[in-house]
């Protein structure tokens, strides 16, 4: 019976560091990953590239400036490749003016083309439960709705998105 519970209890402490260990081991890059972040930033700040603001950039691309909340860290946009990466301090909750409520990741990925930011990674909208953004389009300068794409293709009025918005921090993504 000894035997037996010191199998147990030595099963269990495995566990338990096991999971302690991973828990590290994830606060260590997700420290890693902001630091790089940041030194990236820095580095192009250094360079003397200066970079417009990313509602300037959403509206030079045709894509409503509010998109975004206030809050973000830094952007990284390569034209070359049309990628565009938003870093946010935090996951974080915007409500917009015309109700929508819109959820960030710390990182949101995406291709930004002319009118449109498609194969979007990290942002949600609330329907009924949160679901994943996949893209967000215009259909030309003169419309007055965005659609957005998350399971099924909605429109909303271009006008809820014409500023970007102050951000709730949430717990998680």
């Amino acid at each position: 019976m000894e035997k037996a519970l010191s199998k147990v209890g030595s099963f269990w402490i495995t566990q338990k560091a096991k999971e302690e260990l991973k828990d590290i081991s994830d606060d260590l890059t997700t420290f890693s990953n902001t630091v790089e972040e940041k030194a990236k930033w820095i580095f192009n700040k250094l360079k003397g590239k200066p970079q417009k603001s990313l509602p300037d950039l959403l509206r030079e691309y045709n894509i409503p400036p509010g998109l975004f909340p206030k809050n973000i860290t830094c952007y990284e946009f390569d034209e070359s490749k049309a990628k565009l990466v938003v870093y946010l301090p935090q996951a974080c909750v915007v409500t917009f003016k015309d109700d929508s409520v819109m959820r960030y990741a710390t990182r949101v990925k995406g291709t930004l083309i002319r009118g449109k930011l498609t194969s979007i990674e990290g942002m949600k909208t609330k329907v009924l439960v949160w679901v994943k953004v996949t893209s967000v389009a215009v259909e030309g300068y003169k419309s007055d709705k965005v659609w957005f794409t998350a399971g099924v293709k909605k429109s909303r009025p271009r006008d809820a998105y014409d500023f970007p918005k102050d951000a709730v921090r949430v717990e998680e993504f």
